[in-house]
């Protein structure tokens, strides 16, 4: 039986602490959003380079082994940024092993609103 959802600590955390997507973003602001989208799936095989909260993430995760049974821990991702470069950062996710399957791309809004239909309290 699944370990239910109101028993587990669900943090959120966007793609942009987990993952380093400064290039990324430098293309947009510089060449706007087609030339971002354009840059994504070109670089899709890459994975980003881990970013500031990505360490913090990892070791929560690893929680979830020492308590197998119960995978107390769940990380959701809540992102700004646009659904279309959502697969490289899904495929970094699975790159580097992470158990996150949950995520929201708002293509600019903020994700706040989600944190509630997510159960995140951090």
């Amino acid at each position: 039986m699944p370990y239910p959802i109101e028993q587990k600590l669900v943090v959120a955390v966007s793609s942009t602490a987990l993952f380093d997507l400064r290039e990324a973003d430098a293309v947009y602001r510089t060449k706007g959003l087609d030339a971002f989208l354009r840059y994504q799936e070109e670089n899709r095989a890459i994975p980003p380079t881990p970013g500031a909260a990505f360490p913090f993430i990892q070791r929560l995760l690893g929680l979830n082994k020492v308590y197998a049974d119960e995978e107390p821990i769940e990380v959701v991702m809540l992102s700004r940024n646009h659904p279309k470069a959502s697969l490289r950062v899904m495929d970094a996710v699975e790159y580097y092993g992470l158990n996150i399957s949950r995520a929201s791309f708002t293509a600019g809004n903020p994700p706040y609103p989600y944190m509630a239909a997510t159960k995140a309290v951090l």
